[in-house]
């Protein structure tokens, strides 16, 4: 058995408390990792709140967090990147398991070997900033050298991992912070910042040729207006599009659902002459093996918020909910 902090129903983080949960037994294509720490992210404090169950059903109880760095104490028979020893991190988001957990089961294709010249609760505090960036910049926008990107709130967990990797793409990138993080984002890379206490986005940029989308509702509708013709918006908040419900697998009502929830945006785009689409990021160890020589490299660099111990985990999910944190909130568990 292993110390785990547990999803035990729906009903936000008061349904959320530490357990005793079955260690995890490997599969053949998986290694056994004895974490050492777990970045959050803010699905995490979603999750609980039921706000995913359409799209993201859980085996209850379920052990909460998915980002986590750590030690190969065990490999399963068809293993053959890691061995015991071996430092990794990795996302096992949308997987059975948890990160939140003495040990957790990833599979070989989930995880790479940790960035050399990060600790574990850095390494932690990579995997879905890290994976959600590049989806959408490298795989998804296929971002080139002199393109213009929108990243709005630049000093949150995904905005200050995503304005570094557009700038190392080439990118002038803009983004929208608070007036106490306007010198944080600058440091990070970003070209035109708007202190969104004094003025709106749309204001003052213009021309721009990607908005990754970081926020919702009227947040992200009005930043349509700093759009140049033949551009791309792509949200990792939602609302999730057709193609996305068809690339789940999921059955014809619920395709209807999601092109309904999307119609909107979609609409709003289109008007301004953009493609609109949804992304929900995937484990991908091939990816966060890049990601990692972009750190190595000194490209990228972590931008931790708090760290908090294994027994304060759960403050740790009520301080990032709070949506004020600088970069990342990591639980440390050794």
């Amino acid at each position: 058995m292993m110390k785990s902090l547990v999803l035990k129903n729906y009903g936000g983080l008061g349904s959320v408390d530490f357990a005793e949960m079955p260690r995890p037994i490997i599969k053949a294509d998986e290694i056994l990792v004895q974490v050492h720490a777990a970045g959050l992210n803010p699905i995490d404090y979603m999750i609980p709140k039921g706000m995913f169950k359409p799209i993201l059903p859980l085996k209850l109880p379920h052990i909460v967090g998915s980002d986590l760095a750590g030690i190969v104490v065990e490999t399963g028979s068809m293993v053959t990147r890691f061995k015991q020893g071996d430092a990794v991190f990795a996302s096992i988001f949308d997987l059975p398991g948890g990160s939140l957990a003495e040990f957790a089961a990833v599979p070989e294709s989930a995880a790479a070997h940790k960035p050399g010249n990060l600790d574990f609760v850095q390494a932690a505090s990579i995997p879905m900033v890290g994976l959600a960036s590049w989806q959408t910049l490298q795989e998804r926008m296929r971002i080139k050298k002199g393109q213009k990107v929108f990243i709005p709130a630049g000093s949150g967990g995904i905005g200050t991992f995503a304005i570094q990797l557009a700038k190392h793409l080439g990118a002038t990138v803009a983004t929208m912070t608070s007036t106490s993080n306007l010198e944080l984002v600058r440091s990070l890379g970003a070209d035109e910042v708007v202190d969104y206490k004094k003025q709106a986005a749309e204001q003052v940029l213009h021309g721009y040729d990607a908005i990754v989308g970081t926020l919702r509702g009227d947040a992200l509708e009005k930043s349509l207006a700093i759009l140049k013709p033949g551009s791309q918006v792509v949200s990792l908040v939602g609302p999730p599009d057709a193609a996305f419900a068809r690339g789940r697998g999921m059955n014809f009502i619920m395709k209807i659902v999601m092109g309904l929830l999307s119609a909107r945006i979609i609409r709003l785009a289109k008007k301004s002459d953009a493609r609109y689409s949804f992304l929900f990021v995937r484990p991908d160890g091939d990816q966060l093996s890049e990601i990692r020589k972009l750190i190595e490299d000194g490209h990228i660099r972590p931008v931790i918020d708090q760290v908090f111990a294994f027994e304060q985990a759960k403050d740790a999910l009520a301080h990032l909910e709070q949506g004020r944190a600088r970069g990342k909130v990591v639980v440390q568990l050794k």
